[in-house]
């Protein structure tokens, strides 16, 4: 069925397909592929328990998960995640494999693109760093996408519970999975995490997670600070999109805000980042040794916005370090 669908495709070629994880590892010890869609149910060895070694036949390929989105199949699917999977679509019930679905799978792996099958340090120069800002903070708001879950459990491990200003995420993953992103958050983190509802209000210390059909951002009105849902095009594609919330947040925040921006492909975060540089608020991104994708920290690195760079612990000691008020 996925093969059909991309088949139907000009941007695709389907040059393999398996029914089993032994024969994929095989295959692609063999083969070149940019993308494996790799269903998380197969017989024999299952597609979390074959994921190493699939990443490492692929040389490169990007792996998408396609699991249930059941408890059971997000809660894989989320490990699969954070040990490397690049995305991850859910299965439509039975009778809801209509246009839309092939739509949002077509959508994300465009988004993928090409693998690059070269050592991935390469290409990877030297940058200037803006100075960094001082002071109080008063918002975080994170963006990640590839390699995001890992790198959000170091910053949040990192984060002491004294730190209290509100935090918003932005990661890539489909809405299905989200509720189950959020109850992961909140127990790494040791904070209450929800999915972003329209017109709630932004806690003190709580995270607040986009949803994965509409971008967060967010309105000041007085004190008050509210989420709000946004469902506009933004230029890179992306669904939910980290630059609308950088802006959202430069707006209502100012200088005192900050942005950080984890592993991830492509180049979200990027312009929503000029807008917090312009108003002298701290752009932060993880280091490319230890990002699975150094996409999205890389093009706001290499644009001259970042204040700092490195691993998402060392990120987060640095917001800890400038403390936070509300």
């Amino acid at each position: 069925m996925l093969a059909r669908m991309l088949e139907e495709h000009p941007a695709f070629a389907v040059v393999g397909r398996v029914d089993r994880a032994e024969r994929a590892i095989a295959w692609l010890s063999q083969n070149r592929a940019d993308i494996v869609l790799l269903d998380i149910e197969m017989p024999d060895r299952d597609g979390l328990a074959a994921l190493p070694d699939m990443i490492v036949a692929g040389q490169g390929a990007r792996i998408v998960m396609v699991s249930s989105s059941t408890a059971q199949g997000a809660s894989v699917t989320l490990r699969a995640l954070a040990e490397g999977a690049a995305d991850a679509v859910a299965k439509p019930n039975v009778g809801a494999l209509g246009r839309h679905f092939a739509t949002d799978l077509i959508e994300r792996l465009l988004r993928i693109g090409p693998a690059d099958h070269a050592d991935p340090g390469l290409g990877i120069e030297d940058f200037p760093l803006r100075d960094a800002a001082t002071g109080p903070i008063s918002c975080v708001a994170i963006g990640a996408s590839t390699g995001g879950l890992h790198a959000l459990g170091a910053f949040f491990a990192a984060l002491p519970a004294r730190f209290d200003a509100p935090i918003f995420v932005t990661q890539h993953l489909p809405a299905a999975f989200m509720p189950f992103f959020a109850g992961q958050l909140a127990t790494m983190s040791g904070r209450s995490c929800v999915v972003a509802r329209d017109g709630a209000a932004a806690l003190p210390g709580s995270i607040c997670v986009a949803p994965g059909d509409a971008h967060l951002i967010c309105e000041r009105h007085g004190s008050h600070i509210v989420t709000r849902l946004d469902f506009g095009e933004v230029a890179n594609h992306s669904l939910p999109s980290v630059d609308p919330m950088f802006a959202s947040v430069a707006t209502a925040f100012g200088a005192t805000g900050v942005g950080v921006v984890l592993s991830g492909m492509g180049r979200d975060g990027a312009e929503g980042a000029v807008r917090l540089a312009d108003v002298g608020a701290d752009v932060i991104v993880q280091d490319a040794a230890s990002s699975v994708i150094w996409g999205m920290p890389g093009a706001v690195a290499k644009a001259g916005l970042a204040s700092l760079c490195g691993p998402a612990d060392l990120l987060a000691r640095h917001i800890a370090r400038r403390g936070s008020h509300r």
